[in-house]
């Protein structure tokens, strides 16, 4: 009886531990894992909602970058944390549904990782260097179908979004394009300013100020509707390129087996964060559109990223994206 005891003792004690951390959650500072480097769309928001989670968890949170593979190295840092919320991780199309159909990871991006939040989301646009002859999304198609030569077309990693959408673009308007991979938006920003690549297509809340200030031209918006923030740039579509609707969302994931309770906790932390009046206003000057306070959940973050899942997946095998493009 005595050996009885102690094990159910044993046993007590065991699943009582997570209940005891959860409830203690946080004792210490947290660490947000950043896929992409500075300067670019995810690392702006990661850093913001950072900012505004930390009062509501009385913790500070540690933004530290974690660039390559198209954010899938990040992902993969996620996965292989202790799942005790101290390690978390801002995640885009890129790296939680492009990527993944064409790298081969050592984790399964739905199956290993748990959904906290779904954030928010910018759409991705057709820019140009300052010096090319086009004014217009007419002139820039009419220019391409009459270059001979492939044009030189930066690309955010390989199955990125930014590829995706060029990709498209080119099958739709019969141009060639000669891609160049960068490890993130803030470099592929910063040659198209210099005028070393000829066209991107980046998230637009991080180019505005750029094509703002006239360094660089934005050409059509890669969605099915104008952007607010820039309602005179038409849309592929109304610009003579049926293309696809490609919304650039963020969400916000923990490692797979994080206590309930500490998900929880984190998610409450987020739709405070973004609730926040000078984190909205900040979001919405840099042309990001909050997700409602019902959709900052795990559960509809998880759906969300499944029929993305579902729907991109068909259309990057049937490209023939390689991990080596």
């Amino acid at each position: 009886m005595r050996k009885v005891s102690v094990a159910m003792a044993l046993l007590a004690i065991l699943f009582a531990a997570p209940m005891a951390r959860a409830d203690d959650y946080p004792s210490h500072p947290i660490t947000l894992l950043v896929g992409f480097p500075p300067g670019g769309p995810t690392d702006a928001l990661a850093r913001l909602l950072a900012k505004g989670m930390e009062t509501p968890l009385g913790q500070t949170i540690v933004v530290e970058t974690v660039s390559g593979a198209s954010g899938t190295i990040a992902a993969g840092r996620v996965v292989h944390a202790a799942p005790d919320g101290y390690t978390i991780g801002i995640g885009n199309w890129s790296s939680h549904v492009g990527s993944p159909a064409i790298y081969r990871l050592d984790f399964d991006v739905q199956k290993d990782l748990q959904p906290i939040s779904l954030l928010a989301y910018s759409p991705l646009w057709i820019l140009g260097k300052e010096s090319i002859p086009p004014k217009s999304a007419a002139e820039l198609i009419a220019w391409l179908k009459a270059q001979k030569a492939p044009v030189t077309f930066g690309t955010v990693g390989t199955g990125s979004a930014a590829q995706l959408a060029a990709v498209s673009f080119a099958k739709a308007i019969g141009a060639k394009f000669d891609y160049v991979p960068y490890r993130g938006a803030g470099p592929a920003i910063q040659d198209l300013v210099g005028g070393q690549i000829d066209l991107s297509c980046l998230e637009a809340s991080a180019t505005l100020p750029y094509v703002q200030a006239g360094k660089i031209k934005a050409f059509a918006v890669v969605n099915d509707k104008r952007w607010p923030k820039s309602p005179d740039t038409p849309t592929l579509a109304e610009a003579g390129a049926p293309g696809v609707s490609l919304p650039f969302w963020h969400g916000l994931w923990a490692p797979k087996g994080t206590p309930q309770a500490v998900v929880e906790r984190l998610d409450s932390a987020v739709k405070t964060a973004l609730a926040d009046p000078s984190v909205k206003d900040r979001l919405t000057q840099l042309g990001q559109v909050i997700f409602p306070a019902d959709q900052q959940t795990p559960a509809a973050l998880a759906a969300y990223e499944k029929a993305e899942i579902e729907k991109w997946w068909p259309i990057i095998k049937a490209a023939g994206i390689k991990a080596s493009d």
